[in-house]
């Protein structure tokens, strides 16, 4: 790697730092945190970095979230609510994951008190039984969350998937259609998840991926500190509250 491709890369790493924590600046404000203390990072230089590496203010999404005319529809229930206590909101997403055979999707389940990925499925398709594998995986090893949040995706109202929040009686909670934030702590997850590895490694084949997805999970969970989280791993916070009991409190 070049000088300059070290000294680009480096400061690409420092605008992620931000984007990590305001997904949603562009590069004006990107620019604005940094430059005091880098002030080679002006407005000009934080735009080309950014348009290169992909990197953008969080919008909402299109590519994942597929609906249907007459689906199922349920109202946003985090507005304003205090998340205290593990167990008490989860929350769902997809992303996609590009392969030298095509796109492949990544299914999460994420406990929002804590920001613990539960569970996680990759399929090659966007069919909605991995999304019911994930779902059913977390609540055998956790419980049952009081509020279950996901978006409008087709997966997510079908009636498989909300037959099992039904079965085990938790609220069903959907965000509000082009409300890209209402999900802001899992699209956090995706973009840790992908330039702190995906992007890194450049997986081949679906193996390779899910052995790779595997094992950033674990460090995931286990090993990095969230600011956010006053420094705590989502392990510590989630098992220092429930002391692994798995217990479910009403909300």
């Amino acid at each position: 790697m070049s000088e300059k491709d070290k000294k680009d890369f480096s400061d690409i790493m420092l605008i992620l730092e931000i984007l990590k924590e305001y997904p949603f600046k562009g590069y004006r404000r990107v620019s604005r945190d940094l430059i005091k203390e880098y002030p080679h990072l002006t407005r000009k230089r934080v735009r080309r970095l950014m348009h290169r590496s992909g990197l953008r203010a969080l919008f909402p999404k299109h590519r994942t979230t597929q609906t249907k005319k007459g689906q199922p529809k349920y109202p946003y229930l985090l507005r304003n609510k205090q998340i205290r206590y593990p167990n008490q909101v989860w929350s769902t997403d997809l992303t996609y994951i590009h392969l030298p055979g095509g796109y492949v999707y990544l299914a999460v389940i994420m406990d929002l008190y804590s920001r613990k990925i539960l569970s996680w499925r990759l399929s090659n398709t966007m069919d909605t039984q991995f999304c019911i594998d994930a779902l059913e995986e977390a609540i055998l090893l956790y419980g049952e969350p009081a509020i279950f949040n996901s978006d409008h995706g087709s997966q997510f109202v079908s009636n498989g998937f909300l037959q099992v929040l039904k079965d085990h009686h938790i609220e069903i909670s959907m965000d509000g259609i082009g409300r890209a934030l209402d999900n802001i702590y899992v699209e956090r997850f995706w973009r840790s998840l992908k330039y702190e590895d995906i992007y890194l490694k450049s997986y081949e084949t679906m193996q390779e991926l899910k052995y790779g997805v595997n094992k950033y999970m674990e460090f995931y969970n286990t090993k990095r500190f969230h600011q956010s989280l006053e420094y705590q791993t989502p392990d510590e916070l989630y098992e220092s509250f429930s002391e692994k009991t798995h217990f479910v409190i009403a909300a």
